[in-house]
């Protein structure tokens, strides 16, 4: 058996189950708690609430794959294959985007406490989420344009990964910009806020004389900024390095091929990871909505039980 089926029956099934079996209930229970919960929303809880959706959606498509590989089955229904890698690649480059809208909002509370700011209105917030779901799609457009042709070369019968997608889009340059575009760019939004955040504290800490309370700001968007380096890295070097592989310039013998191959599935579900944890900063953000939920769920056990 190839090492490529190995992995994909015996590591990708069980690990796509279980970011389901985690991820999907965490995130079901923040975007319920939102809707059911939360009366007067801030800036904030919208990016939170975006990004609990993106999420959720994409646990959705993961029992399928976990199956599919599990029998070693390939994807038969060219519109559940299309459907299946747009939204993983809508989900991983929308994370990140409203992580560092959320970012940005946390900057802003902490320089205006007051919630002056126009940014922090939460119709701004609608805009720039509006505004960040249309990005994401049109840099996911050209993907959908390779996956068309390279179902048409294959006469609709096999569902390739991006990474082994062939059409008249260059894909390893398409691949190299959506990682600069998708990944690289927000990720030093990220750091920016992060750093901007730490010398905002220390000038405050300097004219007060005192510790400040917004310490948890910078803990979140420095925790959120090592996550997606952590988990998003080693995805996107090996993506491009698979890719490059694949060209005809590249010239290499079929083994090596094969490995490159592997060790990029061995990433593709840490980048995923991210859907699993991310309902930890939900709760992280404040303890308004972790309070009113807490309630919630007291009460509805409080009726169930009588």
């Amino acid at each position: 058996m190839e090492i490529d089926k190995v992995l994909e029956r015996y590591y990708l099934s069980p690990c796509y189950g279980i970011e389901f079996c985690i991820g999907f209930p965490g995130n079901l229970l923040v975007v319920l708690g939102y809707i059911f919960c939360l009366q007067e929303w801030q800036s904030c809880n919208i990016y939170l609430f975006n990004l609990a959706v993106s999420d959720l959606i994409f646990l959705c498509t993961l029992p399928r794959l976990s199956y599919l590989y599990a029998k070693e089955l390939k994807e038969t229904l060219p519109g559940a294959c299309i459907v299946n890698r747009y939204v993983l690649h809508v989900n991983l480059y929308s994370s990140i985007l409203f992580m560092v809208w959320l970012s940005m909002d946390r900057f802003l509370l902490v320089k205006h406490p007051t919630r002056n700011n126009f940014l922090l209105r939460p119709r701004t917030a609608l805009i720039v989420s509006g505004l960040s779901w249309l990005a994401v799609n049109v840099e996911i457009v050209p993907m959908i344009a390779l996956m068309i042709q390279d179902l048409q070369n294959h006469n609709y019968s096999r569902c390739e990964d991006f990474a082994s997608l062939k059409g008249d889009v260059n894909p390893l340059g398409y691949s190299l910009g959506l990682t600069m575009t998708g990944y690289i760019v927000p990720l030093l939004g990220l750091c920016v806020f992060s750093y901007q955040i730490a010398h905002l504290l220390q000038m405050q800490e300097r004219a007060l004389q005192r510790r400040t309370s917004y310490k948890r700001p910078l803990r979140v968007v420095t925790s959120a900024a090592v996550m997606f380096l952590v988990l998003y890295t080693p995805y996107h070097v090996l993506r491009n390095v698979r890719v490059a592989s694949q060209m005809s310039w590249a010239k290499l013998p079929e083994c090596t091929k094969m490995y490159i191959e592997a060790v990029y599935i061995l990433t593709r579900p840490l980048a995923f990871l991210h859907s699993v944890i991310n309902p930890i900063f939900y709760f992280l953000m404040g303890d308004k909505f972790r309070q009113l939920l807490i309630s919630k769920l007291r009460n509805i056990a409080r009726k169930t039980q009588s």
